[in-house]
């Protein structure tokens, strides 16, 4: 695959560049083309970008906003990064846009900021922003336009945001207004940023807000705001915060590389994956704070192959635009929240434009991701993860025993789910990988398939996976356990289960209270192209394999009746962020006798040849009641 030649990007350097082939010039080519697409949509004035797609629940002037905010973001790494020697009109409409964005008499002015606003997320990007390209447009406004800014970003002053990542904005917004000598709260200032101490978990890893709620939001929300602070405060005014986060983000860094695929794309897992290399974020910012221990020629590949994954397939599209969803628009990966301009926090993976054109990060030669070396396997307790990386095949996978975007139940609580929420398939599957995504249409998610254990009733309809509670996560691994409900039903039943990583397989051992008679359902891994991938079944297995060789399968080890309904491959359309054509093989039980029952899967996901029957005698189980022994062809035993 190519890269799309809308983007004109410059010849590729394969001396440095051995792996990606792209140097600084590609960035700032990507940067440009995506900075001139947004002219057309522009109100007059340039406050607000426009661009087509569904809107937010905000509103048409609030997406309006976003549009500038956001790409501002991006004007600002190639302002500052290129020391202002830019084509003078980029400035010129940011400007522009500044004075008419905050004069009421415009018609095009911003909302005001108000408790919990959207705009207020808008507004610590033009914070930020005003901050890096101080030189070139900030001290070159006129003073009436500079007074309208800060009474515009004064709104934060007493306001109130969510408790979450929402926190910072008002922490860095009003560090701005601090550093240009305008009205300010300390106490806001200082109480977000008390307030994410409650969140660190350990590890480098941050929960975004009460809950287990990991996912991208830790790099591109919780590590970076803060170091933005800093920037902003400078080394006399943090009050020796900075050194504690930098700590946190290098141990954060440490584990990061895990989660990226040979081809470069990040594991597909958690909600607003429409900003895509946003995830890049904590990668530069380690680097711009001199805190990474990530080898130069390591951040320069990871962070040049995820950018160009995207760009090799579509991203931005032919009119130079991002659009809501992975590589083409697929609304399902997306929130009520995000409008047709949200797609452009992808802007924070542009912050390594703001490292000189010398430094280390553009001239080290790139060296391999952990996954292009060896087979991979790193336990995170803090999320409750496991990641598994293959080298024959670059592809990573997520195990996932502990992050269900759900707060923590109250103290007291005997319902194992109080308080929970529904759940959602960007974060209770039991697996995500680099190469896959969710069956996240609300009509496959129904059906509940992939990478789920549910019990089925009657009718048909799936237990759901909503609060996870971790149990165990170490060396290759994790367990958990969730309460699986029926309709009409009002008791939980425990599901409790633990996988063990061996070479490229997951083994999936479950322990499982059910009524009698309800049903035990077992999904793998979904993939999904553009032509109807290819299914195959048997007694007790399933394969279902694309095109371009990806297979997903599964194999009944032990607990599966392997009659001739006990295994197929569901298909779907339009369900899946990675092709229209989805398929998804799952395992599927007698009528359960009622009690407790013990079922274990191999799961595979793979680029390479998959023999489904062929693996059975690949792994040998052994259940003496609760107990489970696996037992693998190179001698190695685990009892679960």
């Amino acid at each position: 695959m190519s890269v799309a030649p809308h983007l004109k990007l410059p010849p590729t350097d394969r001396i440095l560049s051995s792996r990606t082939g792209w140097t600084r010039a590609h960035w700032e080519a990507t940067a440009d083309r995506m900075l001139e697409a947004l002219t057309p949509y522009a109100t007059p004035g340039f406050a607000q970008y426009r661009l087509p797609g569904r809107n937010s629940w905000s509103g048409v002037v609030s997406d309006g906003l976003e549009g500038f905010a956001r790409s501002f973001l991006l004007a600002a790494c190639r302002i500052a990064g290129a020391g202002g020697a830019v084509d003078p009109a980029l400035t010129e409409r940011y400007a522009a846009g500044l004075a008419a964005g905050t004069d009421p008499a415009s018609g095009e002015a911003w909302p005001r900021l108000t408790d919990c606003s959207q705009q207020m997320v808008e507004a610590a990007s033009v914070a930020i922003a005003l901050h890096e390209t101080r030189p070139w447009i900030w001290d070159r406004l006129d003073a009436r336009v500079q007074e309208r800014v800060v009474d515009w970003l004064s709104g934060f002053v007493g306001g109130r945001t969510w408790d979450n990542n929402w926190r910072l904005f008002q922490v860095v917004s009003e560090q701005f207004l601090a550093s240009v000598g305008a009205p300010h709260s300390r106490s806001d200032i200082e109480g977000g940023l008390d307030r994410i101490e409650d969140w660190y978990v350990g590890d480098g890893w941050y929960t975004d807000g009460s809950g287990r709620n990991f996912d991208y939001y830790i790099g591109w929300a919780m590590h970076l705001y803060p170091l933005l602070w800093a920037r902003i405060a400078g080394p006399d005014d943090d009050g020796g915060r900075a050194a504690v986060y930098r700590e946190r983000l290098s141990r954060f860094l440490e584990d990061y590389p895990h989660f990226f695929g040979a081809d470069g794309s990040p594991v597909h897992q958690g909600r607003s994956l429409c900003y895509r290399f946003a995830a890049l974020a904590p990668v530069w910012m380690g680097a711009l704070t001199d805190c990474t221990p990530l080898a130069p020629g390591l951040t320069r590949r990871l962070a040049s192959g995820a950018l160009r994954h995207f760009a090799e397939r579509g991203v931005p599209d032919e009119r130079g635009l991002l659009t809501l969803g992975w590589h083409d628009t697929f609304l399902p990966a997306t929130q009520p929240y995000s409008g047709p301009a949200s797609p452009y926090w992808a802007s924070k993976g542009f912050l390594g434009l703001l490292l000189p054109a010398d430094h280390e990060v553009w001239t080290a030669r790139e060296l391999p991701l952990p996954v292009e070396e060896s087979d991979t396997y790193t336990a995170l307790p803090a999320p409750g993860w496991l990641l598994h990386g293959t080298k024959h095949d670059g592809i990573v996978r997520l195990v996932n025993h502990g992050s269900d975007h759900n707060p923590l139940p109250e103290a007291g609580d005997t319902d194992p789910d109080a308080g929970a929420g529904e759940d959602d398939p960007h974060y209770a599957k039991l697996a995500y990988s680099t190469a896959t995504a969710p069956e996240a249409a609300p009509h496959a998610f129904a059906r509940n398939i992939d990478n789920h254990l549910a019990l089925l009733a009657p009718d048909g309809t799936p237990s759901r996976r909503r609060r996870i509670h971790p149990v165990r996560c170490e060396d290759r691994v994790a367990a958990s356990w969730s309460a699986a409900r029926l309709p009409g039903d009002e008791r939980a039943y425990r599901v409790d289960t633990t996988s063990v990583l061996h070479g490229p397989w997951e083994v999936r051992v479950h322990r499982v209270e059910a009524p009698q008679g309800a049903v035990v359902r077992e999904g793998g891994h979904a993939v999904a192209h553009g032509a109807n991938p290819f299914a195959s079944s048997g007694p007790g297995w399933a394969l279902a394999r694309t095109a371009d060789g990806l297979s997903s399968a599964v194999v009944g080890l032990y607990g599966w009746d392997g009659g001739p309904e006990s295994a197929g491959v569901a298909r779907d359309v339009e369900s899946n962020a990675h092709g229209p054509h989805s398929a998804v093989p799952y395992l599927r039980g007698a009528p359960h006798q009622g009690g407790r029952s013990v079922h274990v899967t191999l799961v595979v996901l793979s680029r390479d040849s998959v023999h489904p029957e062929a693996l059975r005698t690949a792994v040998r189980v052994r259940v003496d009641g609760d107990a489970v022994t696996l037992g693998f062809l190179d001698g190695r035993t685990v009892e679960v």
